[in-house]
């Protein structure tokens, strides 16, 4: 397989160029892309959530993403890229282990997640963007300028102030979702690094692809292969599925091509501002002033980054 890249708009252009023929990065689209992947990947929690009282974890993580996988195939396949779907040598072995990181990454989220509340949860994952970031000074030699680093304080400040007070909820639910965390930041430095060579939609396919087969030998071998649950929790996943896994990560790896890693992951740090009202309109729950304020924080924050991208883009 030979290296080529892609055009950002024009699906039709030739795919067997130099890999340094990238598209022309524009913050403003990166951090455009960065939201919408961010608005998108917030109704995990959520949807997650319901479809977790009909589906056991193993069956719902299985199913989750084999109909993410799906909906990816489907948009590579009709937005003509199928060709694409023959990836580059140099990004085989990086998209390969981002798939198999998906598996344990799906298990250890949806099991955590089922243990514990959507806006506890949805804080605790903020680690996982905090690491993203860590990587990317790290090993991407990404820097960020004194107004980012301050925005990001801010919002995790706020994400902090949401959810202050419930720490002494402790246990198995904690710890898998930090895992996830761990994996889920791994996976984004992953993505960053092969952007520029993967479509962003032939990427999230075999993110999930490759991690279903993993997680159909989990559930068979474990005896989880229950699924028969109600209408309304197939309807839930099955919408969830592409909101969240296919179209929300295909907008953050399509950020990554205009954005750097460190960037797209601070915005991803408002999700729990963008759960709180999520949360009321599905299980009817009013935040108190204490979330309100740290939404608040948040959404500061993203304010900040935003001005900060329009500044630049107005001075490139």
């Amino acid at each position: 397989m030979s290296p080529r890249t892609h055009h950002d708009d024009n699906p039709n252009m030739p795919t067997t160029v130099s890999p340094t023929d990238r598209p022309r990065r524009d913050p403003l689209k990166g951090f455009s892309y960065a939201l919408a992947g961010t608005v998108l990947i917030s109704t995990n929690y959520v949807m997650a959530k319901y479809g977790l009282k009909g589906f056991n974890p193993a069956a719902f993580s299985l199913v989750w993403t084999s109909g993410a996988a799906f909906y990816a195939l489907l948009i590579v396949l009709a937005s003509g890229r199928r060709r694409e779907l023959a990836l580059p040598a140099t990004a085989v072995r990086k998209v390969v282990l981002l798939g198999l990181t998906t598996a344990p990454l799906m298990l250890c989220a949806w099991y955590g997640l089922r243990l514990l509340d959507p806006l506890f949860a949805g804080f605790l994952w903020r680690f996982s963007p905090v690491l993203a970031i860590v990587f990317g000074a790290a090993l991407l030699r990404e820097r960020l300028s004194l107004g980012e680093i301050l925005a990001l304080a801010v919002m995790v400040l706020g994400g902090s102030l949401s959810t202050m007070g419930r720490w002494h909820i402790v246990g198995l639910g904690i710890v898998l979702v930090l895992a996830s965390c761990v994996l889920g930041a791994v996976q984004q430095l992953l993505a960053r690094m092969t952007a520029a060579e993967v479509d962003p939609g032939v990427l999230v396919f075999y993110r999930c692809a490759i991690a279903v087969p993993l997680l159909a030998l989990w559930v068979f071998a474990t005896g989880k292969a229950d699924f028969h649950v109600g209408a309304s929790y197939w309807l839930v996943m099955l919408l969830g599925a592409f909101l969240g896994p296919c179209a929300g990560h295909m907008m953050t790896f399509r950020a990554y091509r205009h954005w750097e890693l460190s960037r797209v992951s601070i915005v991803r740090t408002m999700q729990p501002l963008l759960i709180l009202p999520m949360a009321y309109l599905a299980f009817g729950k009013l935040p108190a002033l204490q979330e309100m304020l740290g939404g608040g924080l948040i959404f500061i924050g993203a304010l900040w980054i935003a001005r900060i991208q329009l500044l630049s883009k107005d001075t490139a």
